[in-house]
């Protein structure tokens, strides 16, 4: 490949990443797209070794190669897991030694922006280092509390309003189809011993108008206030019932936004708040690669034009 290209690491069907790699051959900036848990090394091959300024050889998918010390920026969107279909055993060492072998060298690349570094994200996605980040930040964050013991949980849960949330979004499935698990209320008396069986997550209730997703792609903020029917506690659980409004981040809370990635070392994230009628907004997560294609449509913004535009420009080599 001639230039400097893009990496776009990302699975087969991910819509969300065509917007952006179109949007970069309209610019004519080359671009490398690849699973790289799926494709390598069936498909990829990959020659690195080090060099004067760290990382140098080549990343080969199909009839396209990349030099390592010439890519201008890693797309890290949506990869697969590394997976191989060798024995059990061998099996799970081949895919350790292919997450360390060709993800460690992709995340080591010289002159490399990276949106986002696969470990920043990694980390970012912690709900209890989220919280303590967020309060760090300047954000008002709910009470919230994390346990196992029942007790506990029913008092938390007695003190207020209280939902119900999860610490990460894995798969899910009822009766054999995807399903999500949104926050809800839980009442004091609904706790039971069942909740000593894992780690819980419980947080006060905001008492909100609206919500609000803000897309923070470099130092760029796009902010949407979303409504959702009355009753509604997790607006993701009714995307047909929605109501978007593009809106301005407050400098209070866009300073704030950019002292949280800054402390995770993250250039996007897909934040979510909910607004009381006072006009506050209250943290509620931030997911570092977070989906926003339709909120682009929904409400207008241009975040394909951001990204490409951050991802265009990449960094300075050294």
């Amino acid at each position: 490949m001639g230039g400097r290209p893009v990496l776009v690491c990302t699975e087969y069907e991910d819509p969300t990443a065509d917007l952006v790699i179109a949007e970069l051959n309209r610019r004519r900036v080359p671009v490398l797209r690849f699973d790289p848990g799926r494709d390598f090394p069936t498909s990829v091959a990959l020659t690195a070794r080090t060099g004067e300024r760290g990382w140098d050889g080549h990343l080969t998918v199909g009839d396209r190669t990349a030099g390592l010390s010439a890519v201008r920026a890693l797309y890290h969107r949506r990869p697969s897991s590394y997976l191989t279909d060798s024995g059990e055993q061998a099996a799970r060492f081949a895919a350790q030694e292919n997450r360390r072998g060709l993800g460690g060298v992709l995340g080591a690349l010289p002159g490399c922006l990276y949106l986002s570094h696969p470990q920043a994200i990694a980390r970012a996605e912690y709900k209890p280092a989220q919280l303590a980040a967020a309060t760090r930040a300047g954000f008002r964050v709910p009470a919230t509390l994390i346990t196992n013991d029942p007790g506990k949980a029913k008092r938390f849960c007695a003190e207020g309003p209280t939902i119900y949330k999860p610490l990460h979004a894995g798969a899910y499935e009822v009766e054999g189809e995807p399903a999500g698990i949104w926050a809800a209320p839980v009442e004091a008396e609904e706790i039971d011993n069942t909740v000593s069986h894992s780690a819980h997550l419980f947080q006060a209730q905001v008492p909100k108008v609206a919500d609000v997703r803000a897309v923070v792609v470099g130092e760029e903020v796009f902010s949407a206030r979303i409504t959702a029917p009355p009753g509604v506690v997790d607006w993701r659980s009714e995307y047909r019932r929605l109501a978007y409004e593009r809106v301005t981040c407050p400098n209070a809370i866009r300073r704030a936004l950019a002292r949280f990635l800054a402390g995770f070392g993250l250039h996007f994230g897909a934040f979510d708040f909910a607004v009381t009628a006072d006009g506050a907004w209250w943290f509620l997560e931030c997911n570092p690669n977070g989906q926003w294609a339709w909120l682009e449509d929904a409400a207008g913004l241009p975040i394909t034009h951001a990204i490409a535009d951050l991802l265009e420009n990449g960094a300075t080599p050294a």
